[in-house]
């Protein structure tokens, strides 16, 4: 199963979370967000590498959460991990579904980010 499933298959996990579809034009993009808010927590989406700043047209599976500007400014240059591909860089940030990062940091970000959206 791939990353991406596998979170989505986490995200059914938490307490009053729903996934949709944000953008008509992008209809592949999965916002996760908490059902009594509409805040969102996550964002999945599939982009070519290139706007990530790599030298690539490969696609490649990302998700984007929030978190506290003083984590990002540690973590931001890890394995992984990247400015914020079309949010705010000061309070999200992206993490690439490539395998360069476990599944259980990345669901330790998600939950930090769940955790400052409700």
């Amino acid at each position: 199963m791939s990353l991406k499933n596998r979170l989505i298959e986490y995200t059914q996990t938490l307490n009053e979370v729903q996934v949709d579809h944000p953008f008509k034009k992008f209809p592949d993009y999965k916002a996760l967000r908490h059902k009594c808010n509409g805040k969102w927590f996550g964002l999945i989406m599939s982009v070519e590498k290139n706007k990530l700043g790599f030298r690539s047209n490969d696609m490649v599976e990302i998700i984007d959460v929030k978190s506290d500007p003083e984590l990002i400014s540690i973590i931001k240059n890890s394995s992984g991990l990247l400015p914020a591909y079309h949010m705010n860089k000061n309070h999200w940030i992206t993490i690439m579904l490539d395998g360069s990062i476990s599944f259980e940091q990345i669901i330790n970000l998600l939950n930090h980010s769940y955790n400052l959206t409700i």
